[in-house]
């Protein structure tokens, strides 16, 4: 495209040498030309930028399933008014891992922590009811940065790690971190495999495209052990196939492998190595260029953890309406009018606990005590509790 408009240059050049009456067209001409293969220079060079990042990513399909256009990037900073505009939030997610995201077998829903988290964005940007105007898009770890990009979705919280290259080179923004965890290694109890160092001359299965499959690598390569790293393209291939007996261990964040393990035949013939070999705090992800949708997601993440710390949970939070303490108020937006400030309801925070929960209510009923995964906190407990979580003040 830019070599034929260089052509046109060229040829308009020796137009203005032949005719010294028309010199004043063709010179304006001249400049319009120049302005207009200026500008599909640029194009062209995004294009091919666009195009080396698809391929990084192994494949130019959006949306699993569903959407098989390449991904063009979206134009960013109205990203709330667009959610106000189509009544709904799209949200990427995972649909099969249990615990964070998945299809509810019993009513064909999405449910889990990471679904939850969605559902309170939800809540945040379209006020009553909007926990339920949620439309979670399934994505693969490959797939996941091309549909935030290219718009397919506003948000993803798709297990997703925050790390500087992420951060930096995919035009993606982390709106603060909501689950601390590590990566770790699930292996059979019969192979007598006790810590990282049994694997050496063994191999690991891996989900490809993720910051396990690179984590285990550089473990690896840095010890010096003999490990085959087999990948595969989606987590439950990967799975299948350290099920089966083509892998001697399955790697991934330990979260993760707590609730993989029960999708097992025989969940008790295995067991998670104590040793991590990477930090991994996951958090949901927004594009750059929106700072006020960033601060939207960030903070309903804050309000979560807050109402957590003063104890305003969802069964308790319509009680509150009439309290006299001040962080409570503000919080549920009776007193300071901060949601206003973000282009919200000033009772978003209310909205958020309404209808979703605080962050101890969503972490039980799906991770915690409330469900089958029996997982503590940890490090997801609050600072007053012996985690890290500290929440951000709400003034």
């Amino acid at each position: 495209m830019a070599i034929r408009v260089k052509i046109a240059l060229l040829a308009l050049l020796a137009l203005v040498s032949c005719s010294e009456e028309d010199s004043d067209t063709q010179k304006r001409q001249l400049v319009e030309l120049e302005a207009e293969n200026k500008r599909l220079t640029e194009r062209l060079d995004s294009a091919s930028s666009l195009l080396g990042e698809l391929k990084r990513f192994g494949g130019v399909i959006i949306r699993q399933q569903v959407v098989t256009q390449p991904a063009t990037f979206a134009e960013t900073g109205e990203t709330l008014q667009a959610i106000k505009d189509r009544k709904r939030l799209r949200c990427g997610g995972n649909a099969d891992l249990p615990g964070f995201g998945y299809l509810d077998p019993d009513n064909g829903e999405f449910v889990g922590f990471d679904i939850d988290m969605c559902r309170a964005i939800g809540a945040a940007a379209l006020g009553s009811e909007g926990a339920d105007l949620v439309e979670i898009v399934p994505l693969t770890s490959k797939l996941r940065f091309a549909a935030l990009q290219s718009g397919e979705i506003d948000v993803l919280t798709r297990n997703t790690t925050w790390t500087m290259s992420r951060d930096s080179e995919l035009r993606a923004n982390f709106a603060g971190v909501l689950y601390y965890d590590g990566q770790g290694l699930l292996v059979r109890k019969n192979d007598e495999i006790l810590k990282l160092s049994d694997l050496n001359g063994r191999s690991v299965c891996v989900q490809s495209g993720s910051t396990s499959e690179s984590n285990i690598r550089d473990y690896f390569e840095t010890t010096g052990l003999a490990v085959e790293i087999r990948a595969f393209d989606d987590r439950i291939a990967a799975l299948t196939q350290y099920e089966d007996g083509a892998c001697d261990a399955y790697t991934g964040d330990k979260s993760s492998l707590v609730a993989q393990r029960t999708l097992l035949d025989k969940p008790p013939e295995h067991t998670i190595l104590l040793d991590e070999i990477s930090r991994e705090p996951l958090g949901p992800v927004v594009r750059h260029m929106d700072d006020n949708w960033r601060d939207i997601v960030f903070w309903t993440g804050q309000c979560l953890l807050n109402a957590e710390a003063l104890g305003v949970s969802q069964d308790r939070v319509a009680q509150m309406k009439d309290t006299t303490n001040l962080q409570i108020r503000r919080l549920l937006g009776f007193e300071g009018q901060l949601g206003s400030k973000l282009g919200l309801a000033d009772d978003f925070c209310y909205q958020i606990i309404a209808q979703v929960g605080n962050y101890k209510d969503i972490y039980d009923r799906h991770l915690g005590f409330d469900s089958k995964f029996n997982l503590v906190r940890g490090l997801n407990a609050l600072h007053s509790a012996g985690g890290i979580h500290y929440p951000m003040p709400f003034k």
